[in-house]
């Protein structure tokens, strides 16, 4: 988990450096009506922060296979207001979540890693393969903000 850790701790250093480049115009801009702006990507980020952590936590205590919660995102950004809200506001909370994300990574048992994570569709996973794509779904989304 060393690695993952790592390179979240990286993007908690490293997303406020380029966040603060955007102007608030550059981050409302929608591509497309239906498309998020830079907002709402880095809001969804912390929707999944913290849908993630109810997931890190609750695979650790509840009886396996653990049954991962779904989340409606298109929903979330929506209700959550992120259009509407000042960058830097959306940007601190990001950093909260995701400092706190890394605190409970850091103090999973290794033993827990390897317990059973049912995320539908018959697939099941290890809590340390939903940490592990937790990063990669940050990364994919951190690339779209940095693209547009």
């Amino acid at each position: 988990m060393k690695a993952t850790i790592d390179r979240l701790q990286h993007w908690i250093t490293e997303v406020p450096v380029r966040i603060e480049s955007l102007s608030e115009l550059k981050s409302s801009i929608r591509p497309q009506p239906h498309k998020w702006s830079k907002k709402e990507i880095l809001g969804h980020l912390c929707d999944s922060a913290l849908t993630n952590m109810q997931r890190f936590v609750r695979a650790q205590y509840e009886p396996q296979p653990y049954v991962v919660l779904k989340y409606a995102q298109n929903q979330w950004v929506e209700h959550m207001n992120y259009q509407n809200q000042p960058m830097g506001q959306i940007l601190n909370l990001w950093i909260a979540l995701n400092t706190q994300v890394v605190n409970i990574i850091a103090h999973i048992p290794e033993d827990r890693l390897i317990y059973t994570c049912d995320i539908g569709e018959g697939q099941m996973v290890t809590l340390k393969w939903l940490i592990e794509d937790y990063l990669k779904h940050l990364e994919h989304h951190l690339e779209q903000i940095w693209e547009r």
